[in-house]
């Protein structure tokens, strides 16, 4: 015999032990049930398919590269598929030193991903201009050009820092509210 499936009146939505009655009714008739909000199964699915674009300057480069290769692994995060071009990616990853002469580039790449947009500053340089802070040349951090979501402390970060931060954005991700409300 089929379960008999029939709606939920708006006045017992306040009622939990109806809803677990009825999911147990279902399951015991066979019937696999799953229930979710669309925003937090939509924000699953991006949480685990970033797709980072790569603005390695210098030796944090080295740690991400470090970070894709099989010790390390970043693909289990999802995120094995960097691309090379602003337009494919949601995820730009700003390793490096910045100075004044590249910023104007760092913001129209920023400008040329497509929305909803992540950064992340990876290392000192990145952050706050590291030991570089006092020369004239550098950007006291990515964040007086595009706007930062998650910061990756280190000198250079190891993989292990780096998976820490992608972790933080991918929870940041999770929580967003993805119908309605534009997130900036």
């Amino acid at each position: 015999m089929k379960p008999k499936i029939k709606s939920i009146p708006y006045e017992e939505f306040n009622d939990n032990q109806y809803l677990e009655n009825y999911v147990e009714e279902l399951k015991a008739g066979g019937v696999n049930i799953v229930l979710t909000t669309l925003d937090h199964a939509i924000n699953w699915g991006r949480a685990g398919s970033v797709w980072p674009l790569i603005f390695a300057t210098s030796c944090c480069g080295i740690e991400f590269m470090a970070a894709a290769a099989a010790h390390n692994d970043i693909s289990r995060f999802g995120m094995e598929v960097t691309r090379n071009s602003p337009r494919q990616a949601d995820l730009m990853i700003v390793a490096g030193t910045i100075v004044h002469k590249m910023a104007p580039l760092l913001r129209r790449v920023y400008d040329q991903m497509s929305e909803p947009k992540y950064v992340v500053a990876m290392g000192g340089c990145a952050i706050s201009g590291g030991p570089f802070l006092n020369s004239y040349h550098v950007v006291k951090g990515a964040n007086e050009i595009i706007p930062v979501d998650v910061f990756i402390p280190g000198c250079p970060p190891r993989p292990q820092s780096l998976f820490y931060g992608l972790m933080q954005l991918q929870r940041k991700i999770k929580v967003e509210q993805f119908l309605g409300n534009k997130r900036r």
